[in-house]
């Protein structure tokens, strides 16, 4: 007998085969959003939608919509073994219908779940998924991405505007929120950054959550832009405008958590899906919210595939993760009984750890120029650290320690900061630690702890002055940059995401002077290669003199790698006046003074100086040579040399 031949048939793009089901099983299948969800298609020449969900322990699962008046019994799905994919193709359904999986659990109860995949959602209080085709989407931006892969964020400026989108900017007067849509937000952001002279910006929480009061941290439509501002074809207008604009997008990601809302992600089947089983491991308690189960391929997977999916599909150029330290520590925001050890006996949580190793691996292999940008907030080492080094594999990481230090610093009245002077200096001790973003986040300007300029102590003109030797400190200091909205122009109130910025107040001499300071220092960084190319490396900075304690100043320079066009920053952080302040120089080189806080543009008594300085031969703070310049109360002067 000859041998049988066995014929497959041959599958759409959409349909979910054997090696689809063997790779979303091994956690490898980086492109599965492709296959599950709802994606258009034709069968027996009739148009329709092919739905796939992955519900392992479902008895039985329907899709209900529109198309069918939401029965649960008009479409039934198929299950596919071994991994309980369930698929079914509907005619008739089309773009734009709302959808839920109906999902009855090993108990007979129905439940009815949004899609974990959707593309698009319909707008909250709303809970329901959208059928919609984002597989052409208009892209312009193939200049900006092609550079984009010769970008090392290293040796390159990073200065970025962290937004939230629904309260950066408001419509005065209209009935509903108000809220600019993706378009419109393109345009006016766009001006605005241009302006200032910002390189990126990092976009608050916009995969599709229900509770505005999240700011986007509690997602339950993890590859939907969210509906609040238009569809995604809106979203992919605004991050195509921004880059044919030379700005950078980072979004906001949240792979810690997710939220218990009942058409969400918990207990997806009836039974923890997404989730660890045992609640131990599975809940944190402060945040009464879901942990994903990192040792489930397929929850990996669903993740891994997500940052590809904005990344690749979007033209993301980067993600900021959330919250990594509480996937980090299994014992993170618990008590004693609260939590389990690892095999070891330890706290780390190895499977979130092996997580990151692989989902930064893949990213960044797979996106050169592309950044993966850790919020983490511990002493953990090597979260930039290659993964072959047994590192995290991330990019940049959020320095935290440094934005502890240094806000408390100044939020000290003057005279008690010299018993604090090691705060501002004690940074650099770890700065080549890891690749640093320097902070001042969203985090710092709610729930009772001020905004930037309110924790400034004295009143009026010391508040003012404070924050921009303040921020003149921070851009001469090692690391990337990121400053929320509305510190530039020092915001009096804290931040609230049910109305817009401030901006009134800029018709206010003090607001547009400090945001005059604060556009040119974002100029300085950008046109001047000492203040980023060796961010990283030791050879890039030196302490001029990190020991005035007494009279809290600090001077310090940063080189740039030919040493050519070096910076000294010098800054006064008390109210007293320093005529002659000398201040030692390593080159007997002329210094050009190109920056003054006294300048009158950004709020200074514009008291007459030269603008060039000649050292002399005289021993000053370790320097063979040195300067005398008329230091003012909270004056900063930045010289090139």
């Amino acid at each position: 007998m000859g041998r049988q031949k066995t014929v497959q048939k041959k599958l759409q793009p959409y349909e979910i085969g054997e090696l689809d089901q063997y790779l979303f099983g091994q956690g490898t299948h980086y492109e599965i959003f492709r296959k599950m969800g709802a994606h258009k298609a034709v069968q027996k020449k009739q148009e329709g939608v092919y739905f796939a969900v992955w519900a392992p322990h479902a008895a039985r699962v329907s899709v209900v919509g529109e198309f069918n008046a939401w029965d649960f019994g008009a479409n039934e799905m198929h299950r596919q073994e071994p991994l309980g994919i369930y698929t079914c193709f509907v005619p008739g359904a089309q773009e734009g219908d709302l959808y839920k999986f109906c999902i009855e659990t090993q108990t007979g109860e129905r439940i009815f779940k949004a899609d974990p995949f959707a593309n698009y959602a319909e707008r909250r209080p709303g809970t329901a998924s959208r059928v919609t085709d984002i597989s052409n989407l208009k892209w312009s931006d193939e200049q900006w991405l092609q550079k984009r892969k010769k970008w090392d964020q290293k040796e390159n400026p990073l200065a970025i505007y962290e937004v939230h989108m629904g309260s950066w900017m408001r419509h005065p007067g209209t009935e509903d929120e108000g809220f600019y849509t993706y378009r419109e937000f393109a345009h006016s952001i766009t001006d605005y950054v241009k302006k200032m002279g910002y390189t990126h910006v990092e976009l608050m929480g916009l995969a599709e959550h229900p509770f505005d009061g999240s700011w986007g941290y509690q997602v339950t439509g993890y590859y939907a832009p969210t509906s609040r501002y238009g569809t995604p074809q809106d979203f992919a207008y605004m991050i195509n405008y921004l880059h044919r604009n030379g700005i950078g997008v980072i979004l906001d990601w949240v792979p810690a958590h997710f939220p218990k809302d009942a058409h969400g992600l918990a207990d997806f089947d009836g039974m923890p899906t997404f989730e660890y089983a045992d609640p131990r491991k599975g809940e944190h308690p402060d945040w009464g919210t879901k942990i994903f189960d990192y040792s489930k391929p397929e929850v990996q997977n669903f993740l891994i595939a997500n940052a590809l999916f904005w990344i690749e599909h979007y033209h993301v150029d980067g993600l900021r993760v959330d919250a990594v330290a509480s996937m980090l520590y299994l014992d993170y925001g618990k008590q004693d009984g609260q939590w389990v050890p690892n095999q070891y006996g330890g706290n780390q949580n190895l499977e979130a750890i092996a997580f990151f190793k692989h989902l930064n691996s893949v990213v960044l292999g797979r996106n050169q120029g592309a950044m993966m940008i850790a919020e983490e907030s511990t002493a953990w080492p090597k979260v930039t650290g290659a993964p072959e080094d047994d590192g995290l594999g991330f990019s940049l990481k959020w320095n935290m320690g440094w934005m502890h230090d240094f806000t408390e610093y100044m939020k000290l009245d003057p005279l008690f900061r010299k018993g604090a002077h090691y705060q501002m200096t004690f940074s650099m001790e770890y700065a080549y630690s890891e690749n640093y973003i320097l902070v001042l986040s969203h985090d710092e300007v709610v729930h009772l702890k001020c905004s930037m300029l309110n924790k400034m102590p004295g009143l009026g003109f010391d508040k003012f002055a404070n924050l921009k030797a303040a921020y003149a400190f921070m851009t001469g200091h090692p690391g990337k940059k990121l400053l929320f909205m509305g510190q530039e122009f020092a915001q009096l109130r804290e931040w609230s995401e049910e109305r817009e910025l401030d901006w009134y107040l800029l018709a206010e001499e003090p607001h547009q002077q400090i945001q005059n300071w604060y556009r040119d220092l974002l100029h300085l960084y950008r046109h001047n290669k000492a203040l980023y190319e060796l961010d990283t490396d030791p050879e890039g900075f030196e302490w001029i003199n990190k020991d005035d304690t007494f009279r809290s100043i600090f001077s310090f320079v940063r080189h740039s790698k030919d040493n050519k066009k070096n910076l000294l920053f010098v800054c006064n952080f008390t109210p007293m006046e320093r005529p002659d302040y000398r201040v030692g120089v390593p080159l007997r080189k002329q210094l050009k003074l190109i920056l003054d806080s006294d300048d009158p543009k950004y709020g200074g008594n514009g008291v007459e100086r030269p603008k060039v300085y000649k050292p002399v031969k005289q021993e000053c703070d370790g320097q063979k040579y040195s300067i005398a310049y008329p230091l003012q109360p909270y004056g900063v002067a930045v010289f090139e040399f």
